[in-house]
């Protein structure tokens, strides 16, 4: 993508969703297939996923008169009913690329947290029926493949159509919207069409639940592409696509200078004055783990001199909510307080060495090179090394093999 005129950096990539037919995780896909990430680019990002006997193409189609791409995921039916936690798995031992990984996890999670509060289980004993299978396990982490091969850093989204009447599922018939979709699209601005179909589904809502950062018309920005992503059937009288637009956005920070956007990220906090450290341990890797970037905790003298702390969560907008919920069940605040901030990342990227046999993952920015800490700590456990020989013998592999300056990787935001 383009730089931002008059500032010499780049602008962030925002993609938005136009609702109108609602969405699904193929259409959501197709769409960005056709707005132009490259199915090859897609495909070798999948490739490593732990899922065989399954293909992915796309196929050129008309949806009432509208050119689109559906996107036809192919594959044998294993019959495996997975559950969150094997899901869960697969995408982790994949290896994906980091926000491709991230992105895949907060959208499963999302569906979890929906299935749970549906069917009164725990996350961990929720299984997964239609959205366990090969199609929307290749639509959803297909969708965030995608982005990445676009540079995505924002997605933001209309209003979401959904249908009426009722819909088959795994349980049965259902009321549509499905209660998932309902579940997914809290807090979303919905509008219902007099249409005896589904026309978001809960791979749609929860893509959207776990990616979208806000929600309303066409956000100013500078139009690079458009794509339409078509669902599997005609409907009469409106095209069954969904359609995305791809744009540079625009911002300036400050009065008279322009600077360029930066990614929106939210700041969540708490003040506690009777957490153990045993919890606000725990609270901090419970909320990495359900896909915060970066949690914190800061030791604070509250009021009538009361030691306390402020436990800080920093994510994507679109995760604050379940997060804030998160933080609140954790710790058993009272309350949660947010705002909404901008991030300038500096270019990184993450790459693999060997330690005695063993792969390690390091993180490269320019001059400096980290390894990554569970992964040295995994070594450092099978060889008996120290953990600092491990973490010297990974950053100097990588430097032995890269004599030449290291240059940020093109999708570096």
């Amino acid at each position: 993508m383009s730089d931002t005129p008059g500032t010499g950096a780049r602008a962030a990539t925002v993609a938005w969703f136009h609702c109108f037919a609602g969405i699904a995780g193929d259409m959501a896909l197709g769409s960005l297939l056709d707005g132009g990430a490259d199915l090859d680019e897609v495909l070798r990002i999948l490739e490593p996923l732990p899922l065989r006997g399954w293909s992915l193409s796309a196929e050129r189609v008309l949806r009432g008169g509208v050119a689109a791409t559906r996107a036809v995921v192919r594959a044998r039916d294993d019959g495996v009913v997975r559950t969150y936690a094997h899901i869960v798995g697969m995408i982790e031992e994949a290896r994906l690329p980091p926000r491709v990984r991230d992105r895949s996890l907060a959208t499963f999670a999302a569906l979890a947290r929906a299935e749970s509060r549906l069917h009164g289980r725990p996350v961990s004993q929720v299984h997964f029926h239609e959205v366990g299978g090969h199609d929307a396990i290749v639509d959803i982490v297909g969708t965030c493949a995608a982005l990445e091969v676009l540079e995505v850093e924002t997605v933001k989204s209309s209003p979401v159509a959904t249908g009426m009447g009722v819909v088959r599922a795994g349980h049965g018939l259902l009321p549509n919207p499905a209660p998932a979709v309902l579940e997914l699209l809290q807090g979303v601005p919905t509008e219902g069409r007099d249409l005896p179909v589904e026309l978001t589904t809960p791979t749609g809502a929860a893509l959207l639940a776990a990616t979208a950062s806000s929600y309303g018309p066409l956000p100013p920005l500078v139009v690079e592409s458009t794509g339409y992503g078509a669902g599997s059937r005609e409907i009469d009288g409106l095209p069954n696509v969904v359609q995305v637009v791809l744009g540079r956005a625009a911002g300036q920070v400050g009065t008279g200078s322009a600077f360029p956007a930066g990614q929106p990220v939210a700041l969540l906090e708490a003040n506690l004055d009777d957490a153990t450290g045993e919890v606000l341990a725990h609270a901090v890797a419970s909320l990495l783990e359900a896909g915060a970037h970066d949690a914190w905790v800061t030791p604070v003298t509250m009021k009538k001199g009361r030691p306390g702390h402020v436990l800080s969560v920093l994510s994507d907008p679109a995760l604050a909510g379940s997060l804030a919920g998160l933080l609140r069940a954790e710790t058993g605040t009272l309350g949660v307080r947010g705002t909404t901030l901008q991030r300038w990342p500096a270019p990184r990227s993450l790459e693999e060495v060997e330690v005695a046999g063993y792969p390690v993952r390091v993180k490269v920015s320019p001059g400096r090179v980290k390894a990554e800490h569970d992964d040295a700590a995994r070594v450092a456990r099978r060889t008996g090394l120290p953990l600092r020989e491990v973490t010297r013998q990974a950053e100097s592999a990588w430097w032995q093999a890269r004599p030449e300056p290291w240059e940020p990787p093109p999708s570096a935001g």
